[in-house]
């Protein structure tokens, strides 16, 4: 199984959200998992966001069935021997971890990938997993515009729309 995960956080707490399926080309998840906190969330960290938002990801996939991969909206690494949010999930879960970007980073190495008829890339990256076979099941993944249905499922999810 892979999954998208995401987290949003409002001013009474954090939501993360989990969305698993079994195929690149799924249209719908097999398992959709929500954890809400209603801590205060760390503030946010210039260059440290892996650090606010690891024990939201954590929490949410302690629920998850075993992974395969799991594919986040961050990148896995910021530039040369400087881990992002990607590299840290993996490092704590051990498992395959797919950074899926909606903006470019400077200093980020990506491959980026054109979905739909948007003119606009997402900027893959990975680790534990080869990024341009990923890079090709991104960009065959079920929806017809740029981000991906079960991405875009995760966000909807983290947001607090069901």
């Amino acid at each position: 199984m892979f999954c998208c995960v995401d987290v949003d956080y409002q001013v009474a707490g954090v939501t993360a959200a989990a969305v698993g399926f079994t195929a690149w080309g799924d249209e719908l998840a097999t398992v959709e998992v929500v954890v809400r906190s209603f801590d205060a969330p760390q503030p946010y960290e210039p260059g440290a966001f892996a650090k606010r938002e690891l024990p939201y990801l954590q929490g949410v996939l302690a629920r998850m069935p075993p992974l395969q991969a799991i594919l986040v909206d961050a990148y896995v690494w910021l530039g040369p021997d400087r881990p992002g949010l990607g590299k840290v999930l993996h490092d704590a879960c051990g498992v395959p971890v797919i950074g899926v970007a909606k903006t470019r980073f400077e200093g980020a190495t990506a491959i980026d990938i054109v979905r739909g008829d948007s003119a606009r890339p997402l900027h893959v990256t990975a680790v534990g997993i080869d990024v341009a076979v990923v890079a090709e099941h991104v960009r065959t993944m079920h929806g017809e515009f740029r981000i991906p249905t079960l991405i875009k499922r995760a966000d909807a999810l983290a947001r607090g729309n069901r």
